[in-house]
């Protein structure tokens, strides 16, 4: 199961190769494996079931990427770039549980 603590803690080992409103390419360091935890690749996969307005996620392991499209109009373009700078947590934190879709 992942919290947005989780989200937050991870995305600080993305990079945005390509973002357009509504679809979000970012680059996965490595060093994620060290700091994942618990958390397997199928809880973030599964971030869309437990999170209104994200859409799909998809891994590549091959390139170490992952493309997320998401509803622009929930989670505005400057969000994700914030939670990738980790900057406005808070105002991020408090969104994510919003829309979460069950108590995580």
């Amino acid at each position: 199961m992942i919290n947005s603590e989780d989200i937050i803690k991870i995305a600080k080992y993305f990079t945005i190769i390509a973002h357009t409103p509504g679809r979000l390419r970012v680059r996965v360091n490595p060093k994620i494996k060290e700091e994942g935890g618990n958390l397997t690749l199928k809880d973030i996969e599964d971030i869309p079931n437990k999170i209104d307005g994200i859409k799909t996620i998809k891994i590549n392991k091959i390139i170490a990427s992952i493309t997320i499209t998401y509803n622009p109009s929930i989670f505005s373009p400057k969000l994700w770039e914030d939670l990738i700078k980790n900057e406005n947590i808070d105002e991020l934190t408090l969104l994510i549980n919003k829309l979460a879709k069950e108590v995580v």
